[in-house]
């Protein structure tokens, strides 16, 4: 074998039909575009979503919801999660600069500290937010729950 022999496989590659070249060839005239009407037209295009003039999709479902612009979104962190980045980086407080410079969120998210699993160090915590179980925690661990 080599490349002056490769063909491609059988029926894999069709011709063309060959539009608008005489009434002889079978395809003159419309050139199986039907009579009159936009699409036997050249430069025809169908609008995005037009459905023949039936009523497109778009509009036949009804509109819903509602976004709020001034909705505030926190990132939460759970106690257990605090509790595993005070064990892994020795913090002795935790705010919004220590949990950027490990990573955990980025430097414009703002953060709310949540109720899940237990805090064992005594740790001062100043963030955005807390759930009044993830304060009663902090607190009762000795540490300090501080909104900013």
């Amino acid at each position: 074998m080599n490349l002056s022999n490769l063909k491609p496989a059988k029926g894999s590659v069709k011709k063309n039909k060959r539009l608008g070249r005489g009434t002889g060839s079978g395809r003159g005239g419309t050139s199986t575009r039907g009579h009159k009407g936009a699409q036997s037209r050249s430069g025809y295009s169908a609008k995005a979503g037009f459905e023949g003039g039936q009523m497109p999709l778009q509009r036949r479902v009804p509109k819903g919801g509602f976004k709020n612009p001034f909705r505030v979104e926190y990132v939460g962190i759970n106690l257990d999660k605090l509790q595993e980045l005070i064990d892994t980086y020795k913090l002795e407080s935790v705010d919004i600069e220590s949990l950027h410079a490990n990573k955990v969120i980025k430097k414009s998210d703002k953060v709310k500290i949540l109720g899940r699993g237990e805090l064992k160090s005594k740790v001062s915590i100043k963030v955005h937010a807390f759930t009044a179980t993830a304060k009663e925690a902090i607190e009762k661990a000795g540490g300090t729950a501080e909104t900013i």
